[in-house]
């Protein structure tokens, strides 16, 4: 059985207009990601790796207008993460968050406004609690984010090149989480990249293999996790199927929990009951 995809289409703002944490993917993957929180009144977007144009377009396919959201927050300065962060804040005059290191990075160029984030230091936009956290990844300064709303907790964590027990403290008790399952090492080694880049995604300041993300899953604990969305899959070095029977095994063969955000579709709203 195929790990299950949920594409984002036929979708209505009224799923994430209910009060409770909720969520969406525009697409993730590299050649572009961003995510959708929702607590009901505020919604932000969490990077913007489409340019401008498709992300509208994109965000109009899960009923949003980019009006509706309070602020766009960045995790790095990976073109996959911010090719269309500046634009998208520049047409419809939204305010950026981001740590200092990507803010340095110079590539968002001018915003209307940004917010420059502490790792560690919990802010809050509306009702929305969030929790920057630093992650091991070959960014100037990689965060990734925790969202606290109506006593749910979901982790966005899609960049993170091994596990760390700080990583895992920050993360554990989650309601749905984010994670990132980017490739297979056998694909990787046989497949077309150069060495350079096989080493890179490899790295510790690379990307998750399938194996780290089960084994950071079961660090987690999974009593609370309702949502676990796959995310950041490698088109070249990566397969659903794969991923399937990395995290299957830990979840004593219960698939329903599991969701795969693709590149082209994303995933459309899901609740945090």
């Amino acid at each position: 059985m195929p790990l299950q995809s949920v594409p984002g289409q036929h979708s209505s703002p009224e799923g994430r207009s209910a009060p409770g944490l909720s969520f969406a993917s525009l697409g993730s993957g590299s050649k572009g990601n961003a995510t959708l929180v929702s607590d009901g009144e505020t919604l932000v977007l969490v990077d913007c790796g489409f340019g401008v144009r498709e992300a509208e377009k994109r965000l109009a396919r899960v009923g949003v207008h980019p009006r509706q959201l309070a602020a766009v927050l960045v995790t790095h300065e990976h073109s996959d993460h911010i090719t269309g962060v500046g634009a998208l804040a520049r047409r419809h005059q939204l305010p950026v968050y981001l740590s200092a290191g990507s803010w340095l990075s110079g590539k968002l160029g001018e915003v209307p406004s940004h917010q420059l984030l502490v790792p560690q230091a919990r802010f809050a936009i509306g009702g929305l609690e969030i929790d920057p956290v630093t992650v091991p990844h070959d960014a100037r300064e990689p965060i990734q984010f925790c969202f606290r709303a109506h006593g749910r907790r979901l982790g966005v964590l899609t960049d993170l090149g091994h596990p760390t027990s700080h990583v895992v403290d920050a993360f554990s008790g989650c309601d749905a989480l984010f994670l990132e399952c980017n490739h297979d090492p056998r694909m990787l080694a046989e497949g077309p990249y150069p060495p350079h880049l096989k080493r890179r995604v490899a790295g510790r300041w690379g990307h998750l293999a399938n194996a780290q993300a089960s084994d950071l899953l079961r660090w987690l604990g999974l009593d609370r996790l309702q949502r676990i969305v796959c995310s950041h899959l490698s088109a070249q070095n990566n397969h659903p199927e794969r991923v399937l029977e990395a995290l299957v095994p830990l979840l004593d063969g219960d698939e329903s929990r599991l969701l795969v955000s693709t590149q082209d579709r994303g995933i459309d709203w899901q609740q945090v009951a």
